[in-house]
């Protein structure tokens, strides 16, 4: 950090002569950092003085070797030389540099609690406590990447402390800091883009949005039943789900629309209250994932009665004799009809 200018006194040689031969003058070998300039202490001696002319690099130029050179005036000139051995002091004016300005990193979302993220590498020029670095997480993107990640102060290790989920944050954004040991100290800087990978951890989800029941026995093929949404947290194939129900008549399912996550619930046969009176169906979602992960939800249905049924005889000829003597209100037959419908639609009367 000695500036341009700064001056350093040397030694002056002497000479045992007398006259033009004791009279002495000093050159230094050429140097783009250094120049000698030469102050006079009185009429005879002259002070050789060593100027520094341009600002040093230690970690460019850690010695510099000169040589200085006196010769006196007689003839022939007789010279001496100097060996001057300038050795570059640190000073902390490097910061930090790492090798990446960006590390990414895709880690999958079952990697377990502890498995190495990352390793940040930095390297200053600089000497001694000057060359020491320190790492440390300076801010998080989400700020909940605090609680999942951290980072070794001295090695630079980023390992995990707590599960990832893949359906919370896909992607974390680590500054990270490399701090020397000088003073002041000095920084540097980078970014871990640490992305989340999918794993199939979720099974997928039907739930009813709307439901029409009970569902009359006279109602057409087609009629919409319920509306089902299906879900998955999941992406690409492990998020891809497809449905069904079991059993598959006399109830389907049809796309709402292409791409939609909804499905109708649709008669596909007519129903016959008489016959079944109650569905249980088995609603089935599967994804796409390997292995392919499955939920499941039941759902009752319940018909209403329709006045489908005339009442019916259990005979269709009643034979009857009678004698021809039977008095008035004597019982000739009694006749029986039964409907299976139910409530008012199987109540009637004889005529």
């Amino acid at each position: 950090t000695t500036l341009p200018g700064s001056r350093f006194p040397l030694e002056g040689a002497s000479d045992a002569d007398i006259g033009a031969n004791a009279q002495l003058s000093y050159t230094l070998s050429p140097s783009e950092h250094f120049s000698l300039d030469l102050q006079k202490s009185n009429e005879r001696n002259l002070v050789p003085e060593l100027v520094l002319t341009k600002s040093l690099d230690r970690e460019t130029i850690p010695v510099h070797r000169l040589v200085l050179t006196v010769s006196d005036g007689g003839r022939p000139s007789l010279t001496g030389t100097m060996e001057l051995v300038i050795s570059v002091l640190d000073a902390n004016d490097n910061a930090p540099h790492f090798n990446q300005s960006v590390y990414k990193v895709q880690l999958s979302e079952s990697a377990a609690v502890g498995t190495l993220v990352a390793r940040v590498n930095a390297t200053d020029p600089d000497k001694g406590s000057n060359s020491e670095v320190t790492f440390r997480a300076i801010s998080f993107i989400p700020p909940s990447g605090r609680d999942v990640i951290s980072v070794n102060p001295k090695t630079g290790e980023i390992h995990l402390i707590a599960a990832l989920d893949f359906e919370e944050v896909r992607v974390f954004d680590i500054r990270i800091e490399a701090r020397d040991h000088g003073t002041p100290p000095l920084s540097g800087h980078c970014s871990v883009e640490l992305e989340v990978l999918d794993v199939n951890d979720n099974a997928p989800e039907v739930w009813v949005t709307s439901l029409s029941v009970p569902v009359s026995e006279d109602a057409s093929v087609g009629t919409v039943v319920a509306l089902l949404s299906v879900s998955d947290r999941d992406s690409g194939a492990n998020g891809r789900v497809r449905c069904w129900v079991w059993p598959a008549s006399p109830f389907g399912l049809e796309a709402t629309f292409a791409g939609s996550k909804s499905l109708f619930l649709v008669l596909t046969k007519s129903l016959d209250r008489e016959t079944i009176p109650m569905h249980r169906l088995l609603l089935t979602a599967s994804d796409g994932g390997r292995p392919s992960l499955t939920g499941t939800m039941e759902l009752v249905i319940s018909v209403l009665d329709a006045n489908d049924n005339a009442p019916q005889f259990n005979q269709s000829v009643y034979k009857v004799q009678l004698l021809e003597n039977a008095t008035e209100g004597t019982v000739v037959a009694r006749v029986n009809a039964t409907d299976p419908d139910e409530g008012s639609n199987k109540e009637f009367s004889y005529t």
